[in-house]
């Protein structure tokens, strides 16, 4: 949780942010200390931190403002009606199969001196919306709760899978007027709260900034200096990061009811015996442990997705939304680790084997283990010279366009498992990424999937770079 003491310092008002690492995603709680009411903004499902933070405010959270149907993960609106009667409030273009309160622009929401109001601002979807907010009704705004229109940085993408049927272009258009005929048009000083920061895929140049201004965005973020609207559509349409495949997945869940997550819930261990079953099962058996550790030992059939990085999205990259996910992980991080995977919407994780770090897999699997074959620069580039391997490059569009290794081809990650077939089953292949966390997760899929002579570059294309700039 992140608070700004100078937003509602001397005032009735509670504006609280809760920012999440592994998905990058920012929510809000807005509350009027006098009157007790409260709002929340764009929420996880595990909800119990808002429900803590009402009670020790003394609140009641009588809406739920999600900001659009968000496609990264899913939304806990369905959760806090469940524990809180609240009502669920959209932008008036959303479409659900349960009741909500359309929001339309310039409307505006009392919770006493509190006031928010309602801005449609169109472009990342079209039931799009911001929230405005006022310390009383009148005065000049505080913050806007931008959701994924304006970033700290940048503006949301217009291209992602919940858009319907509507071009990307017309999107664009629209986000473009939003940012200069909306958003642009508010006071410098008002604070600008955005859903999402620095790594998430919403966008491509998000800063590690939780919060800014309106001034300093207009000031320092790329995407929204004075340019034509057709330069405009070209900058926010060019050099996206690849959209995760369950991206559609969550967006769809996000419209409908689906079952709600168990707020106290905690995945049992697994026997070795278990463990075994599960992989020759074609249970997904995902290790969460770091890089170096899964290279020296790991459970053939395994797939690496490191707790120490992307592991909520990445995890949905790897094993399908609602499939059966076994975990590996260190001591204490393997409930943490299904939760993340529930933020996605992967409910499915049975249980987990836990593995000290640097440790030994029980003697039960011995036969099962084995190690990672990694290159160094200097052995790919011999490699590539006896054209002996194929070389994958797993980065984003955008990465790959700062620089590449001639000869490699261009996969990103989120859209590996859907490209197998480009793959060649009778050569060995190289995987890259910029500095191998995401390699080591893309070379044990494609060994998970059937690919038999998988290795990846130890320290990625930033390694090779340097060894380069260095000969």
């Amino acid at each position: 949780m992140d608070v700004d003491p100078e937003l509602g310092e001397g005032t009735p008002m509670i504006l609280e942010q809760y920012y999440i690492e592994c998905l990058s995603h920012a929510s809000y709680l807005i509350g009027d200390e006098a009157t007790g009411r409260a709002i929340v903004v764009d929420p996880r499902r595990d909800i119990d931190e808002y429900l803590a933070d009402a009670t020790r405010y003394g609140l009641t959270i009588e809406g739920v403002i999600n900001t659009h149907f968000h496609a990264d993960f899913v939304s806990g609106h369905l959760e806090l009606v469940e524990a809180t009667g609240a009502w669920i409030g959209f932008g008036k273009a959303a479409e659900t199969d349960y009741p909500i309160r359309r929001l339309a622009d310039g409307e505006h929401i009392s919770l006493g001196q509190v006031d928010l109001e309602i801005l449609s601002t169109p472009g990342h979807t079209w039931e799009s919306i911001s929230v405005l907010v006022r310390e009383h009704p009148g005065a000049e705004p505080t913050a806007v709760l931008t959701g994924d229109s304006m970033f700290i940085g940048d503006v949301g993408r217009p291209d992602l899978v919940n858009i319907g049927n509507s071009s990307t272009s017309d999107l664009a258009r629209a986000m473009y007027h939003t940012i200069h005929d909306k958003l642009l048009k508010l006071s410098d000083d008002v604070t600008v709260m955005p859903a999402h920061g620095a790594g998430s895929s919403c966008g491509k140049n998000l800063s590690t900034e939780l919060t800014s201004t309106i001034g300093e965005q207009r000031r320092t973020n790329p995407s929204v200096q004075p340019m034509s609207e057709d330069d405009f559509v070209e900058l926010i349409t060019h050099g996206q990061p690849a959209a995760p495949a369950y991206f559609s997945v969550d967006a769809a869940m996000n419209k409908r009811v689906h079952p709600l997550l168990e707020q106290s819930r905690a995945i049992p261990a697994l026997s070795p015996a278990q463990v075994r079953r599960a992989l020759s099962d074609g249970v997904r058996v995902m290790d969460a442990r770091s890089v170096d550790d899964f290279a020296a030992r790991h459970l053939r059939g395994s797939v690496n997705v490191g707790f120490d990085g992307r592991f909520a999205e990445t995890g949905g990259m790897v094993a399908e939304i609602g499939e059966t996910i076994a975990l590996i992980t260190y001591p204490d991080q393997e409930q943490d680790a299904a939760l993340r995977l529930a933020r996605v919407g992967s409910d499915n994780a049975v249980g987990y084997l836990n593995v000290d770090r640097g440790g030994e897999f029980p003697a039960e699997l011995s036969d099962l283990v084995e190690a990672s074959t990694r290159v160094t620069p200097t052995e790919l580039d011999g490699l590539l010279a006896e054209d002996a391997v194929v070389l994958v490059d797993i980065r984003n569009p955008g990465e790959v366009e700062q620089g590449r290794i001639p000869g490699s081809v261009n996969i990103p990650l989120a859209q590996l498992r859907n490209r197998l077939d480009m793959l060649p089953t009778d050569r060995p292949i190289v995987v890259h990424c910029a500095g191998g966390w995401r390699s080591s997760v893309a070379a044990s899929l494609l060994r998970a999937q059937g690919f038999d002579d998988v290795w990846d570059l130890a320290g990625g294309y930033n390694a090779w770079l340097a060894e380069h700039a260095m000969a």
